[in-house]
């Protein structure tokens, strides 16, 4: 958008380039010329306004050399520049070449001192214009093109009655100025001629107040900026111009108000983005008042003390900076409320509605999750959240002031945001919580019931057959008829079955041993082993699928070493290792133990990939047996 405005058309006059280009070489000369009127006028006016001219100079320079590289044909960069051109050349070399030349005799020294004392009316042309032309380059309107008028003419009046008049003779060595005319009503004339550039600052001045009531959006912000240096300087200049000739320090914060306009205006222009100008204006105001109130407070005590305690004691000192220590933050706090009522109503409004709600909240007649519809009604936005512990703060898109505004509520209700944080993460926790507590008893009654179905048509029948069978076969005892071995025969195969059958059945239920966790129950099984068994098991807890596997791990290995290899030690190891559960199994038996014979470890096999993990078995004849089994646990 700023860009669009900026956007001018400098075919007519020269391209991009040449105006870039004259624009560096206008602010070279300058520079050249301040440097060489600062050791040319050194000793004949005051150090302080040496190097304060010479200030000026760069920072009013800079600021315009700063605005044309970004837009080369801006009127209000041209003026700063020009108007710095002709301060340094005409104002400050030329009067210190006029201050040395009456000094050491040099000739030709008179015009360019009667310049360099004129020189300051081009600041006389370009502050109301640039008043008139802020931000765009643009007058407001067309009516205003007659506010140019006494812009122009003011200083055209104001030059012939200041420097052809006699009176400045007082600034020469002689007493007299040589190109004084007494038969011209100078005074008059310059009397007019200021009369008329107040004229041409006073419509300066409405101008940027009407603009400013008109605007929005940035080109408000830019005003901001700009009125608000304006404005200070609008109270300093006045007030240094009284103390003049009596106080230094007028002349110094003459020249530093006077460059918080060009460096305002550029600010305005190229960056206002970065910074908050109402934050600025505000503190200032707080900081500015501030310091007059604790400056008046200090100057009271010492004063009351000092007619008991006399002037140069230094209990006066001591008691009146305890005084202003005391009172700075009490006072800063009713200043800085009275400045938010008059100058930012809505954050005085926002502070105030949060504060007392932090009070409602502490009284227990508020609850914390209050703290997000108070928040989007003070900022003004509906899409405003609070997530997580921290919380993360998630909105719409905030303008600058919105987006302050909002930091500084989070700053005072930290309590609040906490406690939304908190109650949120516990209230997450609870539903996790009741979600598993459901999710486990679906499982237990799935669990439950297919255990119920499976014992009801598995075993259950086998168990009813088998009873039927056996009472056959005591018939067949009683009455001496029949085939009773055979009878007998197949009831044992059918109870072997249902043997087979209900170990099918609890095949993956976890063992009652894992209760206490996975290092006591190893530390079971190593009890119950009738040969040695070393156990080093890590006593973390794993999830309980991971646990029952390592279990399963563990009890088949060391059935094996035992039953069918003949061990006499076995070390059995449990430990957590890149991400997963480590179990080895070793033992000092035969060895030869061949997974893909029998049904034992083919099983371990499948409830240890059941988890996603890996078996490895490791054994030769004669060289014992290694087992290792790597389940996933989670880093």
């Amino acid at each position: 958008m700023v860009e669009e405005v900026f956007r001018w058309d400098t075919s007519r006059v020269a391209t991009r380039r040449t105006l870039y280009v004259l624009a560096h070489a206008t602010f070279a000369v300058t520079m050249v010329a301040e440097a060489a009127s600062i050791p040319l006028g050194m000793g004949l006016q005051p150090a302080a306004d040496t190097w304060l001219y010479a200030l000026f100079a760069l920072v009013q320079g800079l600021a315009g050399l700063a605005i044309l590289r970004r837009h080369p044909g801006h009127p209000i960069g041209w003026l700063f520049l020009l108007a710095t051109l002709v301060s340094s050349v005409m104002g400050d070399l030329g009067l210190a070449y006029g201050l040395r030349a009456q000094e050491r005799g040099w000739p030709h020294g008179d015009l360019p001192m009667v310049l360099g004392l004129t020189a300051w009316l081009a600041g006389a042309v370009a502050l109301p214009l640039t008043l008139l032309l802020f931000p765009d380059g643009r007058l407001p309107g067309r009516r205003w093109r007659l506010a140019v008028v006494p812009v122009l003419l003011g200083p055209a009046i104001a030059f012939p009655g200041w420097s052809l008049n006699p009176k400045l003779g007082s600034e020469f060595s002689d007493g007299t100025n040589p190109y004084a005319v007494p038969a011209l009503p100078t005074d008059a004339l310059f009397v007019t001629g200021m009369t008329i550039i107040a004229l041409g600052l006073v419509l300066g001045a409405v101008a940027v107040v009407w603009r400013l009531r008109r605007s929005s959006g940035e080109v408000h912000q830019q005003l901001k900026w700009f009125a608000f240096a304006a404005a200070v300087a609008a109270v300093i200049l006045p007030l240094s111009g009284v103390f003049w000739l009596t106080s230094p320090l007028a002349h110094v914060a003459a020249e530093l108000a006077g460059m918080g306009v060009p460096a305002a205006a550029g600010v305005a222009i190229l960056r206002y983005r970065l910074y908050d100008i109402d934050l600025v204006i505000n503190r200032t105001l707080v900081y500015g008042s501030l310091t007059v109130v604790l400056g008046l407070s200090y100057a009271a005590v010492a004063i009351l003390l000092g007619t008991s305690l006399g002037r140069g004691s230094a209990w006066v000192t001591a008691a009146a900076t305890l005084v202003v220590a005391l009172a700075f933050r009490p006072v800063r706090a009713r200043i800085q409320d009275v400045v938010d009522r008059r100058f930012d109503r809505r954050r005085w409004d926002a502070v105030h509605r949060m504060d007392g709600f932090l009070e409602r909240l502490a009284a227990g007649r508020a609850e914390p999750e209050d703290v997000v519809p108070l928040l989007r009604s003070l900022v003004g936005d509906d899409t405003l959240e609070l997530a997580g512990r921290t919380p993360d703060v998630r909105h719409g898109h905030l303008a600058p002031e919105q987006s302050a505004l909002l930091n500084e509520l989070l700053s005072r209700g930290t309590l609040a945001v906490e406690m939304v944080g908190l109650r949120s993460e516990l209230r997450l926790q609870l539903a996790e919580v009741e979600e598993s507590r459901a999710r486990i008893v679906q499982a237990g009654d799935r669990e439950r019931r297919r255990i119920e179905r499976d014992l009801h048509d598995g075993a259950q029948q086998r168990l009813v057959s088998i009873g039927l069978a056996l009472r056959h076969a005591q018939h067949q005892l009683a009455t001496g008829t029949g085939q009773v071995d055979q009878t007998l025969e197949a009831s044992i195969a059918e109870i072997g079955e249902t043997i087979d059958e209900l170990r099918q059945l609890t095949h993956g239920l976890p063992p009652a041993q894992l209760d206490a966790g996975l290092a006591p129950a190893f530390h079971e099984l190593a009890r119950r082993s009738p040969v040695p068994v070393e156990v080093a098991v890590v006593r973390e807890r794993f999830d309980r699928g991971v646990e029952a596997a390592a279990y399963f791990v563990g009890c088949e290995a060391l059935t094996n070493a035992v039953k069918h290899a003949g061990a006499t030690h076995i070390d059995l190891r449990a430990q957590r290792s890149n991400g997963s559960l480590v179990v080895q199994v070793n033992d000092d038996g035969a060895g030869g133990a061949d997974p893909r014979s029998g049904t034992g470890l083919r099983g371990l096999a499948d409830r240890v990939s059941a988890v996603g993990g890996t078996l490895t078995i490791a054994s030769r004849p004669g060289g014992g047996t290694q087992l290792t089994a790597e389940l996933p646990c989670g880093s």
